[in-house]
């Protein structure tokens, strides 16, 4: 599918004409330049070696002549974005390894999003960093161009898995850069930590969460290894296979991380997710609402008026597609029940889970019904709760129905960790609505 110029061009739209989709408050920026690609990633990524970015760097990223001109076509792209009349209430950079450009190609990024779509003033400004790519100087700069917030890429607290995965940094790195993150007087910081990589033992796991809570950020992520069939981990392992861990042992890193966390006063308020009261990612929450988002460069995604469209995943294309202003690969306007399956997969990845009321106002009342008939023998197991308005947990006897109050949750851990099981048994029965 197409664009022409002028649907590209800014215009403003009403509420009216945008109908049951909010209009677009985030906006995400994919930075796609790394040191070395992680055996594990399969994101759009150019790898630049270790010549731009860190306080090591050979070259600063504003003699780059790749980044400057990835930088203008991505300003390029943000100002021929069609516009709809709301300020970004959040900003996410992530890549890649955001921490390879220059202050001042940063602070170009941002100017250009505040000059044509407005950035809130209280707005959260999130840039992904890695360990050894920056300097005191560098997160200085960020902080002054509007950075609050930042997401470092630990992965683990052991040299011998960092090597494993083909990461750049050592354990050193990470408490040199935390270090630096408190000195440039940056509060709200993560850590993402990865489970069931090849040799990690149960052991190492709860080394690497309890090396992150004596850091003690305001927020974790904690993901299990994905095994993507075009990375090198996807081409040398299996999953269950060692050297991976088995089924139960990464059933079992899970819990435990719950178990950490949770007593060290984090709120597990997503499946991969934690974080200290009032530090929950606002970014990343709307995409679990399944609310509306821009996309920015290489191989970003956006989400417009029930639209999802995706960039090319390489810098050439990109820059092509910025240049002609007429084709993205855009997939065709979801519909009712698209948008009903990914407003239950993405709202129940919440500890909050989804609220009923909404849903019935949203895709009807008969569709609890329905939901309900998938999920009840769930319910039975303890996987699945209901709760009033007041949080309380609600009982529902057998025969009836789902209130259209309260909210429908996963238990964690045990829903959380077989969540996958619960959203199949949903796509299967309700993929068929329409």
């Amino acid at each position: 599918m197409s664009f022409s110029t002028s649907q590209i061009l800014p215009e403003c739209k009403t509420d009216g004409e945008l109908g049951i989709f909010d209009r677009p408050s985030a906006a995400y920026i994919h930075i796609p330049f790394c040191r070395r690609r992680c055996f594990y990633c399969d994101f759009p990524v150019s790898v630049v070696g270790d010549a731009y970015g860190g306080p090591n760097a050979r070259k600063n990223a504003d003699n780059s002549g790749t980044i400057q001109e990835y930088v203008a076509a991505l300003c390029e792209e943000i100002s021929i974005t069609r516009k709809f009349c709301q300020s970004l209430q959040t900003v996410f950079f992530g890549g890649g390894t955001p921490s390879l450009l220059s202050v001042k190609q940063l602070s170009r990024i941002l100017s250009s999003l505040d000059r044509e779509m407005g950035i809130a003033k209280d707005a959260e400004i999130s840039m992904e960093i890695d360990p050894g790519t920056f300097s005191l100087e560098q997160l200085q700069g960020y902080r002054a161009a509007g950075v609050n917030r930042v997401s470092l890429g630990v992965q683990a607290f052991q040299d011998e898995l960092l090597k494993v995965c083909g990461r750049s940094h050592n354990v050193y790195d990470i408490y040199e850069s935390v270090d630096l993150v408190q000195k440039a007087g940056i509060p709200n910081f993560s850590l993402d930590l990865i489970s069931g990589l090849p040799h990690q033992t149960l052991a190492q796991w709860e080394f690497s969460l309890l090396a992150a809570v004596k850091i003690t950020p305001t927020h974790l992520s904690c993901y299990d290894l994905v095994l993507e069939p075009v990375t090198a981990f996807g081409r040398y392992f299996a999953v269950g296979i060692e050297p991976l861990p088995g089924e139960e042992i990464a059933a079992q890193m899970y819990r435990l991380a719950q178990e950490i966390l949770t007593n060290a006063g984090y709120e597990h308020y997503e499946i991969s997710n934690y974080a200290l009261p009032s530090y929950q990612c606002r970014h990343n929450r709307v995409y679990w609402e399944n609310r509306s988002y821009y996309g920015f460069g290489m191989g970003a995604a956006s989400y417009v008026e029930g639209v999802r469209f995706t960039r090319s995943r390489t810098r050439q294309e990109y820059y092509q597609w910025v240049k002609d202003l007429t084709s993205v690969n855009v997939e065709n306007p979801m519909q009712l029940s698209d948008i009903l399956l990914e407003t239950l997969m993405l709202g129940l990845r919440l500890a909050e889970g989804l609220s009923l009321n909404a849903i019935a106002q949203k895709f009807g009342e008969n569709i609890l019904n329905r939901i309900w008939n998938c999920l009840q023998s769930y319910y039975q197991q303890g996987w699945i709760e209901i709760t009033g308005d007041d949080g309380l947990l609600l009982v529902v006897e057998n025969g009836e129905s789902l209130p259209q109050f309260g909210h429908l949750r996963l238990n964690d851990p045990e829903g959380f960790l077989f969540s996958n099981r619960i959203l199949a048994t949903l796509f299967s029965q309700l993929g068929d609505r329409e």
